[in-house]
């Protein structure tokens, strides 16, 4: 039987997953690799997809998971938590508009998106597995 917990390990390794294809992704750009590239950036594109449906499941079946910290580790985790909410809404449609322009070879404008869409992505990506660690690790 599938788990809260199980789910949440899920969604922690489907954002580690996503931040390591970012970054092979990124390395990948700047030695001129533009089909390593691709490649790591629709495999980053299909973790967080995955990481998505994995996250939407847990919520439906298994709701909220209060965080039991106490004193000062309970502000950073609420600072954590916030910004990483707020910023995963808010690149869930660059991310979208990023990978539409690389794959329609829109390659100006997408490198001008990518350069908000990246670090934004790779912070919620990372946020998402602290914000595990802190939930289920600490």
């Amino acid at each position: 039987m599938i788990t809260g917990y199980a789910l949440a390990t899920l969604n922690a390794l489907l954002n580690s997953c996503a931040a390591l294809f970012m970054v092979l992704g990124y390395r990948a750009i700047k030695r001129k690799d533009k089909a390593r590239h691709k490649r790591m950036m629709l495999a980053a594109f299909t973790a967080s997809c995955l990481f998505l449906a994995s996250y939407l499941t847990r919520m439906v079946l298994f709701g909220d998971t209060r965080f039991e910290g106490q004193g000062a580790i309970r502000y950073v985790y609420f600072a954590i938590l916030i910004s990483h909410v707020l910023l995963a809404t808010a690149v869930a449609p660059m991310v979208i508009g990023t990978v539409v322009l690389g794959l329609r070879d829109r390659l100006a404008t997408h490198r001008k998106l990518a350069r908000w869409t990246f670090p934004i992505w790779a912070y919620v990506s990372v946020t998402g597995v602290v914000v595990y660690l802190m939930l289920y690790q600490l």
